[in-house]
């Protein structure tokens, strides 16, 4: 009886572990853990829809959700994307060749259809794309075949192939748009190395790895990108580990992250001009000696040498020298108060004048706006700085409300159409770019040339009279070029700095 019982309690137990390994997940290896990378960046992303917003923070996702026909790489140079080869038929026609077994990520296959319903959105004026300008010579798309397509001009258009590389020209997908409707852009879909997972507005937005990414799928699994626009709070979360890669370190940052062994930095000039705009359509602002004494009562070199501790450059002009057409012999606005007396008194106000300016909540720019403030309140010019939310920010400057104002743009294709056309040309007034509603026919005259005329030297010529013109006229306060830091924990490797701000992260690796 005994040994029976000790045999019956042995095959038992034997039942019960066997039985216990077939249970579903027993006995398996675990699962390995997501690799995750959490990037913090001082604004949330407007839309994801690369024709309703022409702006950063959002383009900095969008480059990791789609593709362009052709893009830069960090010098800058054209490179084939989802266009393996392209050549020039005529002076107004570039025939493409697009590459095969591409999908979206909702399965469709990529084809010439693509391209031609993608630019043909974008111009259209039902779409109102603030973008529109990239492709506004477009005359037409031909599909030649599934895998050619063939683009016409109206006229000569020198920057077209680096304007190919621009997030607004990101290939879309007709059915997907459709579908979607007025919400695609919180329902992103695109052909690149991740995929749009979850948006919480104002915090993150999240995105999954493409694994099936013609490219080559990511080193990563997932990407988070977190909405902090406390520029110390992006420091003190990169120092402790709770986001992986923190993009616009401030400059009172830098030097303490620079001294962590846990943290890396990556500092290089970028393709940023950053300055402060007037409302050319406002009294006292419509009057050239009121601006330029604006530009001359400020003290630049103080700001960067104080605010930015010399992270940047002083601009003497619109664009960086780093840009194709940049002016090398521009000299700017020196600080000189008694002229900006001068001027205000020639303007018929010699006691000065109450204005505002705003600025997002951007803690170094609402800096900038207070030293601005006291150094305009010098010359008798008493100014209120208002803060104003990011999105609110971009409309209400697109309509003409502000007075005064501070932004950066980014000549994002290196070349000086971009940097020049949208910001100055009278076209291009509101969304676009031209929030200054900067009007001046010879200007005009200079950047359609620019435009149109192939000649390198020619081009050159056009936008250094330009640029010239513009200085004078002062549609800005020429603020400073910009610098970008970028902090990385030291697990993280692969990542490469590009100087129009959009990190591609698909080489991006955690350990």
């Amino acid at each position: 009886m005994k040994t029976t019982g000790r045999k019956y309690l042995a095959l038992t137990l034997l039942l019960l572990l066997v039985a216990t390994l077939l249970l579903p997940g027993c006995g398996r290896r675990p699962a390995p853990e997501l690799v995750i990378v959490t990037v913090a960046q001082g604004a949330d992303a407007v839309s994801l829809d690369p024709h309703k917003t022409n702006e950063l923070p959002s383009a900095r996702i969008m480059k990791q959700l789609y593709d362009t026909l052709l893009f830069q790489d960090e010098e800058m140079a054209i490179q084939p994307g989802l266009a393996t080869a392209w050549r020039q038929m005529d002076e107004l026609t570039w025939e493409f060749t697009l590459r095969r077994g591409v999908k979206f990520h909702n399965g469709e296959q990529f084809t010439a259809n693509d391209v031609k319903f993608t630019f043909e959105r974008l111009i259209s004026p039902e779409t109102k794309s603030p973008a529109a300008f990239i492709l506004e010579p477009l005359a037409g798309v031909e599909v030649v075949d599934d895998h050619t397509v063939r683009i016409t001009t109206l006229q000569p258009f020198a920057p077209i192939l680096s304007h190919l590389a621009h997030s607004a020209t990101s290939i879309l997908n007709e059915k997907a748009v459709a579908g979607a409707g007025e919400a695609f852009g919180v329902k992103p879909v695109g052909t690149g190395p991740f995929t749009f997972s979850a948006w919480t507005p104002g915090a993150t937005v999240e995105l999954a790895a493409n694994k099936a990414y013609w490219g080559g799928a990511p080193k990563i699994d997932k990407v988070v990108f977190r909405n902090i626009p406390d520029s110390a709070t992006r420091a003190v979360e990169l120092e402790t580990g709770a986001v992986d890669i923190a993009y616009d370190i401030a400059a009172q940052d830098v030097e303490r992250l620079a001294g962590n062994a846990k943290l890396q930095l990556v500092r290089k000039p970028t393709l940023a001009t950053n300055y402060i705009g007037f409302n050319m359509k406002k009294a006292p602002f419509d009057r050239t000696e009121v601006r330029q004494a604006i530009n001359y009562a400020i003290n630049v070199e103080e700001i960067i040498d104080y605010i930015l501790l010399n992270i940047g450059t002083r601009a003497v002009g619109p664009i960086p020298p780093n840009v194709f057409g940049a002016h090398p012999a521009l000299d700017g606005y020196e600080y000189n108060p008694a002229r900006a007396k001068e001027l205000l008194a020639a303007a018929g106000l010699p006691d000065g004048f109450k204005t505002t300016i705003w600025t997002n909540d951007n803690p170094e720019r609402v800096r900038i706006a207070e030293v601005v403030q006291a150094q305009l309140k010098k010359i008798g010019i008493e100014v209120t700085v208002e803060v104003v939310e990011w999105g609110a920010y971009l409309e209400r400057t697109a309509a003409g409300e502000h007075e005064m104002f501070i932004l950066g743009w980014f000549s994002v294709t290196g070349d000086a159409d971009y940097g020049l056309y949208p910001m100055f040309h009278s076209s291009q007034s509101g969304s676009a770019g031209n929030r200054t509603f900067f009007s001046n026919s010879r200007v005009d005259e200079l950047l359609d040339l620019g435009r149109t005329i192939i000649n390198e030297q020619e081009r050159l010529a056009a936008y250094l009279e330009a640029q010239e013109i513009i200085t004078r006229e002062a549609p800005w306060l020429f603020l400073h070029v910009r610098e970008e830091v970028v902090g990385m924990g030291a697990g993280i490797s692969g990542f490469v700095f590009h100087p129009a701000g959009h990190h591609m992260l698909r080489a991006v690796e955690k350990k």
